[in-house]
């Protein structure tokens, strides 16, 4: 509309004219703007995830083992995502000490976005990933390359939840209250994830259900996109391939198999709480070879996947933050 102000001021109108119609279109242009603004949908930007990621999966970290200095930077790096969209840390500050861990200190980094609907704002949607790994290895040297840099495992999962979180921040109108919690010491046997559920006890929140990210940095081998641990445990892989509009959650055999509904931290939520608390995940046994393997690498995750998860997954989140009852129900 900008050019339109200026042919009309060169070429059409009289100065009288033009002083009474110049508001009008200049107030026309503002509005347009505005509207496209308001109407664009969500992108998530490739590029900017590609970044997170492989700031977490760089040496400088040295594998983001708790307790070490290099998780220590990816919290830092993880609470400022968290800051710099406005999405407020759940305790005093976002890193909340874990009690249960005693090899240095860990911690779990904990936002909330607090809903808008006077009753459903009491009910909490929990978006989780864990983003420690194994460190430094002593044994498994590959190359001369000691760092297990955990890429897949579970760098992709942090940084598709950061994603997640990003979105969660730009709706301003979010009925459920969402707990945004990148957890410590999953690999130490859950022990951030054990450490939270029993805090929040005393808080006597109302869990709807729990979304936590795991190992999706690259393609399943299948004709679905994602699996979720614990598929038979309640109605979230339905539900949410109803609000995707696509075949984005099937049944992996082998998660029951090797019982992961169990593995991650979903578990310590489900068996406290007893509410649907599942993992989603695109590791299918078949498509990635090195798990827990110094050449699980930033260059190896498929930064297009990731994206495609994420933008996938929106409908869904909207829906789980706003559906007007609890639709995802145990089984």
């Amino acid at each position: 509309m900008r050019f339109l102000y200026f042919y009309l001021l060169r070429n059409l109108l009289p100065m009288k004219k033009l002083l009474w119609i110049l508001p009008l279109v200049l107030t026309a242009c503002t509005s347009t703007k505005s509207i496209k603004k308001l109407n664009e949908p969500y992108q998530v930007q490739q590029q900017q995830l590609s970044k997170t990621l492989q700031y977490l999966t760089s040496d400088e970290l040295e594998g983001r083992d708790s307790g070490s200095k290099g998780i220590e930077l990816a919290a830092n790096y993880l609470q400022n995502i968290l800051k710099e969209n406005n999405i407020k840390p759940y305790f005093t500050t976002y890193k909340d000490t874990l009690s249960n861990f005693n090899k240095g200190i860990a911690y779990n980094v904990v936002g909330f976005i607090e809903g808008t609907d006077p009753k459903l704002k009491n009910e909490v949607v929990i978006f989780g990933a864990h983003y420690d790994h194994i460190g430094i290895l002593t044994k498994g040297i590959i190359e001369g390359d000691s760092i297990a840099n955990g890429a897949n495992d579970n760098a992709a999962g942090t940084t598709v939840l950061s994603e997640v979180a990003k979105y969660i921040a730009t709706k301003k109108d979010n009925k459920r209250s969402a707990l945004v919690v990148f957890f410590s010491a999953e690999e130490k046997g859950l022990l951030g994830a054990y450490h939270l559920a029993n805090k929040l006890e005393k808080d006597s929140l109302n869990f709807y259900t729990m979304l936590n990210f795991e190992m999706l940095g690259v393609p399943m081998t299948k004709e679905f996109k994602t699996y979720i641990t614990g598929h038979k445990r309640s109605n979230m892989a339905d539900k949410i391939n109803e609000y995707t509009n696509q075949n984005f959650v099937g049944y992996l055999p082998m998660e029951t198999q090797y019982r992961l509904f169990m593995a991650s931290d979903n578990f310590p939520f489900f068996l406290k709480y007893n509410f649907p608390a599942h993992s989603i995940s695109s590791f299918d046994f078949e498509n990635y070879k090195y798990y827990h393997h110094p050449k699980d690498e930033f260059e190896k995750m498929d930064t297009a996947f990731m994206t495609e998860v994420v933008t996938s997954l929106l409908p869904a989140i909207d829906q789980l933050l706003n559906s007007e009852t609890k639709e995802i129900q145990l089984h």
